[in-house]
């Protein structure tokens, strides 16, 4: 065999196989929630489904088939519907490019999830308490009454500014 052909060869192989109907959710639960983070990983192993639990500061992250992933999510919303959330998470529990363990410092992405986190409490309130929105569309604003509006102001700002 020519050393051309061995290259074709190993150009047409696949350089991974990746499974589509694998997934990765991460469980979050509210700062109020009537659950403790090892309450819901307890409660989700008892489902006995085939998947991978990871305990987290943040509630739980499961890994496994799309199927079995979302009976666990669908599950584990009616332990307290207005309090448990769920993300996806693009890499699998301990994956080394993520894994913080490995990287010795918080993940990217963290920091954002800690500011969500916080937040978590209020939309759990409005879920409790819809309520019904109406949106009004703003009125478009004269190019005259916009430039009365700028040097009302210019003028309230530089007299600030002089202060």
């Amino acid at each position: 065999m020519s050393e051309k052909q061995n290259q074709n060869e190993i150009q047409e192989k696949p350089k991974c196989e990746v499974e589509d109907d694998i997934v990765t959710r991460m469980i979050i639960l509210s700062p109020s929630a009537n659950i403790s983070q090892s309450e819901l990983v307890q409660k989700l192993h008892m489902l006995e489904l085939p998947l991978t639990i990871k305990s987290t500061c943040y509630g739980a992250m499961v890994h496994g088939s799309k199927e079995a992933v979302d009976q666990a999510i669908e599950k584990s919303r009616k332990w307290d519907p207005f309090n448990i959330f769920t993300k996806d998470r693009g890499f699998p529990p301990g994956d080394p490019r993520r894994c913080r363990g490995h990287r010795g410092a918080a993940r990217e992405g963290y920091h954002q999830l800690e500011k969500e986190f916080n937040l978590l409490c209020y939309v759990g309130e409005a879920l409790k308490k819809p309520e019904k929105v109406k949106i009004e569309k703003p009125e478009k604003v004269s190019v005259d009454e916009f430039k009365r509006i700028v040097n009302e102001n210019s003028s309230k700002i530089i007299d600030e500014g002089e202060k």
